[in-house]
């Protein structure tokens, strides 16, 4: 057995946690911006952490630039915001949004970069803003990963800023937030962290430790699903989808994604569908195709989410999607060709052509 893993994120989790470990805020500095958008001044997540702050004298600002899709325009002025209002460090709050231009803004208050080096890491020094994560939703999983994901406009897809530099310092996963989200922002991050866990195990990077995770995560997701599919959910099913999607993110952090996600970003970026959906549209394909290759992975995520074939998986998969989205011919062959070059694709357990990719798109 050969594996190496890091992941320098304290993470603390369960209710209340922010409130029982104020600590992490007085480290970083003595003024805090907070990075976030309106569904934080609902849940309960702001006061607690305007409380914290009040608390320990830290003088706070807000920016609530935040797009459901950050770009790299949306970043920018976020850091330009930061460098106006001399923050000492970054607080995100909500889902993967906001922690993703948090991340962004850590690097870009700091650095003078260009469009066309923003994504290089080769390019970055050292000097970035800390940052403490919070997530309000239980999917991304970037409260614990080196990744921001940004929109870029100009070339209609996503790219990833990928540096352990904007490893966050520490990160509060407390399922309370989570009470006040709706059926699709409960659902599709579920999806999203069931995604991050199963791309893992079928990763060229996936080794013994990074599957153990992965299926926990896998299990814990799914011990949800008739609860997320009555959408009936107790605290203790919020709670085990944040851990579940908790575990997602340490994945991620070690294997990065594979042509799930690298599909899934042409749908949301040219039709709009939201990430989590995005990706579990994608999934089933991605499955099948692995499957006729390396069926063992496939077998054992199939076990962890107690299901017995691809099918089950795939009628699984619509019975949470309902209705799905039809591509066009010309979609399903402009999305290939943005997808098939992209740095995800060299990352799947089994590589797929671009021809591959392209079957992927005609079974959403």
């Amino acid at each position: 057995m050969d594996f190496t893993y890091y992941n320098p994120v304290h993470a603390y989790f369960g209710a209340h946690c922010i409130e029982k470990h104020p600590e992490e805020f007085t480290r970083c500095g003595r003024r805090a911006l907070l990075v976030t958008g309106r569904s934080s001044r609902v849940n309960g997540s702001l006061d607690d952490v305007t409380e914290v702050l009040d608390a320990a004298g830290i003088t706070w600002d807000i920016y609530d630039g935040v797009l459901s899709n950050p770009t790299i325009a949306s970043v920018r002025q976020g850091a330009a915001f930061a460098r106006s209002h001399e923050s000492d460090f970054l607080v995100a709050i909500g889902g993967g949004s906001p922690m993703d231009t948090a991340k962004g803004i850590s690097l870009l208050a700091r650095q003078d970069l260009p469009d066309d080096r923003l994504f290089c890491a080769e390019y970055y020094t050292d000097d970035v803003l800390p940052t403490i994560l919070i997530p309000t939703t239980a999917g991304t999983g970037s409260e614990v990963s080196e990744y921001a994901v940004l929109s870029d406009e100009r070339a209609k897809t996503k790219l990833s800023i990928s540096t352990p530099l904007i490893y966050p310092r520490a990160a509060y996963l407390d399922y309370r937030y989570t009470r006040s989200l709706g059926r699709n922002n409960t659902v599709y991050p579920a999806l999203d962290a069931l995604s991050r866990s199963i791309e893992g195990i079928l990763s060229q990077k996936g080794d013994p430790m990074i599957t153990s995770l992965a299926l926990e995560g896998i299990r814990s997701i799914a011990s949800c699903f008739p609860a997320l599919l009555e959408f009936r959910l107790t605290d203790s099913d919020r709670e085990r989808l944040l851990y579940g999607a908790y575990l997602g993110g340490l994945v991620l952090a070690h294997t990065s994604t594979t042509v799930v996600h690298a599909m899934g970003h042409s749908l949301t970026v040219s039709r709009g569908i939201v990430h989590g959906r995005a990706n579990a549209l994608c999934l089933p394909g991605y499955l099948r195709f692995t499957a006729r290759t390396a069926p063992g992975p496939v077998e054992r995520i199939l076990e962890a989410m107690q299901l017995n074939s691809l099918e089950e998986f795939q009628d699984l998969i619509d019975r949470f999607l309902g209705e799905k989205e039809v591509l066009t011919e010309e979609e399903i062959l402009a999305f290939t060709r943005v997808t098939a070059p992209k740095r995800n694709i060299p990352n799947c357990l089994v590589v797929p052509t671009e021809a591959d990719v392209e079957a992927m798109f005609r079974e959403i």
